[in-house]
């Protein structure tokens, strides 16, 4: 790690809490103490967040979450960064830390087979072996790993709609093995689907960015990059900051060949959306990429950051 970089910190616990606005009070005095940004997530049934700050501020964090008990090794994810990802700290208390939005779901009580990275190529390369991506379709335009299907959802909320539609063309005892950026969502996705019946659920433990820190890239069978939650966009092979820029018109993935398009304009459409967004639409967008520029040129942070649009 340079001296100029900023860690960023993805992790997340399933951990019974009892008083989540106590703790979220606790949280907020320690991250705004350590001048950490990000957002952090916080439910009876545990924490989400992604952090970035000096990476001795975030080593502190890190003991933090230990004395708390909500610290888990394996779902603690460090990746680098040249600049601060988050305009500001969020600490918000929420029913679900990764909504999946059907009651009774509880990974703590009930979850898939956990696969660790060393094992996963294995796993996923068996003919007899359905590997299912979880996320969203956003996520999935810009990396995947070869063959796996995915839902074609654009909220996790809709997987269980998905799960029920696909009963009577996957068998209880089909081996699935699912994965999502970091985890959390196959920690709620393995659970549904054991509730629903489905004997040979398995998932990449720590999630993508736990198979991209621990497998090297030769041996990788990941393809693209990974989207993530930040300002980043999307990381690569190593970790560091992909070739995505967003879209601010429709939050999609663009590349530096869709900017050359005559329907990419910059904060306000891209080859995407420009079809789809009415001219009120184009204006509003333009007008808050002016107040975007001014705030940069006062060398400020404007407030509406991508970051804060959509959560893991």
């Amino acid at each position: 790690m340079k001296k100029d970089q900023f860690s960023v910190a993805a992790f997340y616990k399933f951990a019974p809490i009892e008083e989540p606005r106590l703790l979220q009070e606790e949280v907020l005095a320690f991250l705004m103490a350590q001048d950490i940004k990000g957002t952090v997530l916080i439910a009876n049934e545990g924490v989400n967040g992604t952090l970035a700050g000096l990476d001795s501020n975030i080593l502190n964090f890190k003991n933090f979450l230990i004395n708390l008990g909500l610290y888990s090794h394996t779902d603690f994810k460090l990746s680098y960064c040249d600049f601060l990802p988050f305009p500001r700290l969020k600490v918000k208390l929420k029913k679900e830390i990764v909504t999946i939005g059907k009651s009774g779901i509880d990974p703590i009580k009930k979850v898939g087979e956990y696969v660790a990275p060393e094992d996963w190529n294995e796993l996923i390369s068996q003919e007899d072996v359905l590997v299912l991506d979880t996320r969203n379709t956003y996520e999935v335009s810009i990396g995947s790993f070869e063959g796996a299907i995915q839902p074609q959802t654009t909220n996790f909320r809709e997987f269980p709609k998905w799960v029920e539609g696909q009963e009577s063309s996957i068998p209880k005892k089909q081996k699935i093995a699912m994965f999502c950026t970091g985890g959390i969502r196959c920690e709620k996705a393995s659970s549904l689907m054991k509730d629903m019946g489905y004997e040979n659920v398995f998932h990449l433990q720590g999630g993508i960015l736990n198979y991209l820190e621990k497998i090297d890239p030769k041996e990788s069978l990941w393809n693209g990059e990974c989207f993530v939650f930040d300002d980043r966009v999307a990381l690569d092979a190593t970790l560091k900051k992909g070739s995505y820029d967003l879209c601010h018109g429709c939050r999609m993935p663009i590349t530096e060949e869709d900017k050359k398009s005559d329907n990419y304009i910059r904060g306000v459409s891209c080859p995407n959306c420009f079809d789809t967004k009415t001219q009120e639409q184009k204006q509003r967008y333009a007008d808050r990429q002016y107040q975007v520029d001014l705030a940069k040129d006062r060398k400020q942070k404007h407030i509406g950051s991508r970051s804060e649009v959509r959560k893991k």
